[in-house]
């Protein structure tokens, strides 16, 4: 049985892989999907995005409807129209603050983080149906701590298959 507390502001984690838990490759995502980054978008639109430096670097600029929090280990890091913070937990207390969805959403040392300090309730998970090369990999979901709810395929160019995981009540 799966709860969210009504009370709590829900922080999610949300990720896309491939079969082989690939994340990326360098700066780049290795894959070209129709469909899957309005997927995204409808996610986490008017939201908080908390993400790693370099994955901020890969997109270039704070993305429209959101609000951008950088996590990097250097304190002197600034980029215009962000909040620039040192590790997760600030991020997690600035993004909050702000009284609107909190999103996760890379790369794989911030998602590795958020599964080591067990802050996520839920998580969105889309799995491109492919296996890639790369170098950046989405760690295995901790185990006994979430249950698939729902899921849905979709074709595309490459088919993906979403589930959307929530925490199991403790």
């Amino acid at each position: 049985m799966t709860t969210i507390d009504e009370n709590k502001q829900v922080v999610t984690v949300v990720a896309a892989r491939s079969q082989n838990n690939v994340i990326g490759r360098g700066d780049e995502i290795p894959w070209r999907v129709k469909g899957e980054q309005k997927l995204f978008k409808e996610l986490t639109l008017g939201g908080c995005l908390i993400m790693g430096r370099k994955t901020f670097e890969s997109i270039g600029r704070p993305l429209p409807g959101r609000e951008t929090i950088i996590v990097t280990r250097n304190p002197a890091f600034q980029f215009e129209g962000c909040t620039c913070v040192t590790d997760i937990p600030a991020a997690l207390e600035f993004a909050q603050s702000r009284g609107v969805p909190t999103h996760i959403v890379g790369g794989g040392e911030i998602y590795r983080q958020a599964f080591e300090l067990n802050v996520a309730d839920v998580l969105h998970l889309t799995t491109i149906q492919t296996e890639v090369d790369g170098d950046i990999y989405f760690p295995e979901i901790p185990d006994g701590v979430f249950s698939v709810v729902d899921h849905k395929q979709y074709h595309s160019n490459i088919d993906y298959l979403y589930e959307r995981f929530e925490r199991i009540e403790q």
